[in-house]
């Protein structure tokens, strides 16, 4: 049975992550409608994973006999900017993410729920996975500038990304 207090920040989270998967496919369309195929498919594989987040921590609660109760996601923005200001945006979101997952990891050793703080260490791995693969893609787009050859070079890479990555 959830603690209360554990099962909100439970409920928060599968929130968090919903909201990140409508964030990435809004990501998505913008790469579409700036014919940037590549990252609009790496924010697909994105928006799926985040889905997958979700679902993790909502068959997690009920599991435990918690109750899961969905909340409004907020809706996403619509226009991200160039591909560098749009990848820094996903990489501040998932340090958002990771913030959140520590403060929920914190919430379940106070709360002294060990089978939350195994389900939720595979998410703070997850995370460091996460920003480290973005901060890399930061880091291309920081070196190649307004390089259009370059962009293009790694728009083909970003679209060969498969959903195991």
């Amino acid at each position: 049975m959830f603690n209360k207090s554990v099962e909100a920040g439970f409920n928060d989270q599968i929130a968090k992550e919903f909201y990140s998967a409508y964030l990435y496919l809004s990501m998505a369309a913008h790469s579409e409608g700036v014919n940037l195929p590549g990252f609009a498919h790496w924010m697909r594989v994105q928006y799926q994973e985040e889905l997958g987040h979700a679902t993790r921590l909502f068959s997690f609660v009920l599991a435990g006999a918690g109750r899961v109760e969905l909340q409004a996601i907020d809706k996403p923005p619509a226009d991200f900017g160039n591909p560098l200001a749009v990848m820094k945006q996903v990489l501040e979101h998932e340090q958002k993410i990771t913030a959140s997952i520590n403060d929920l990891y914190e919430l379940v050793l106070k709360e002294r729920d060990y089978p939350a703080q195994l389900e939720l260490q595979w998410f703070i791995v997850e995370q460091a996975e996460e920003e480290k693969m973005v901060s890399d893609i930061v880091a291309q787009l920081e070196m190649v500038g307004d390089n259009k050859p370059a962009i293009l070079m790694l728009d083909s890479k970003l679209g060969s990304r498969s959903a195991a990555e």
